[in-house]
């Protein structure tokens, strides 16, 4: 068997893997479709290759506002790999105690409020103190881990929690320990990670069940769409009502945060 049909198929166990959680999956859309018809936002956290599930649900084509997309560029941004902004730092970073909270600091969050942490370990600092914070202000947790790989990881807080803890509900990317899927003979290490693939397949899961609760409860998402597909008039329409509704919705979370002040008092 070739390496791309061997990758294929894991793929297909992923897919499978995927397929069992479906009741969980209408739990999370539950959960978030109430925070959005509530007019609040879905807050969505990864920290290295995991902000690639964030940007894969918003904004993008095919997708609504709703959702608040917390990308850490000092966590996230390491294409220059070495160097300034290299990878070594995100990483560092991303296991440094209270960078959750200064990164939350600037939202006021409700029980309304919902959120989507991804780490496919679960075991780094900033996503877990991100979840254990979103619970303790009453939001709903939803994690994204790979189960197999994060049963094996080891914990970098000192108590040896993982963001599985402070989760109200858990899915899983179906990948297996060390995301890796392939071994290429003459190679000890494996290759071609999975996570991103199940990640991405369970995140368009709960937006298209999302979108289904929203359009039932008489307020269908306005949805990033191509001209090619609804016209070019349509197209721009849908993309300025979005842009702006995000606006709207974001706005909610700066107007009363922190320290009041003349301008959040004033009615």
């Amino acid at each position: 068997m070739s390496l791309t049909s061997q990758y294929l198929q894991r793929t297909q166990a992923i897919l499978s893997t995927i397929e069992q959680q479906e009741a969980a999956i209408q739990q999370a859309a539950q959960w978030f479709s109430q925070t959005i018809l509530a007019g609040r936002m879905v807050h969505l956290f990864g920290s290295g290759h995991s902000r690639i599930m964030v940007e894969e649900m918003w904004p993008r084509y095919g997708s609504f506002p709703g959702f608040n997309p917390i990308v850490e560029l000092s966590l996230s941004f390491h294409n220059l790999v070495v160097g300034a902004n290299g990878q070594r730092q995100a990483m560092f970073l991303e296991n440094v105690p209270g960078l959750a909270a200064r990164i939350l600091r600037n939202y006021d969050l409700s029980e309304q409020d919902s959120a989507l942490i991804i780490s496919s370990s679960g075991s780094n600092v900033v996503p877990i103190e991100m979840a254990e914070i979103c619970q303790q202000h009453g939001l709903k947790v939803v994690a994204l881990i790979t189960t197999k790989h994060a049963e094996k990881s080891t914990s970098k807080r000192p108590d040896g929690k993982k963001l599985s803890d402070f989760a109200d509900l858990v899915l899983d990317t179906g990948a297996p320990v060390g995301d890796a899927m392939i071994t290429v003979p003459g190679l000890d290490t494996p290759v071609a990670p999975g996570s991103t693939v199940g990640g991405a397949i369970v995140v368009n899961c709960i937006k298209a069940e999302v979108a289904r609760l929203l359009t039932e409860a008489g307020q269908p998402p306005n949805v990033l769409s191509a001209a090619n597909v609804v016209g070019s008039e349509r197209a721009v329409t849908l993309f300025e009502s979005a842009y702006d509704e995000h606006a709207h919705r974001l706005a909610k979370l700066y107007e009363k945060v922190g320290i009041p002040s003349s301008v959040s008092e004033s009615k």
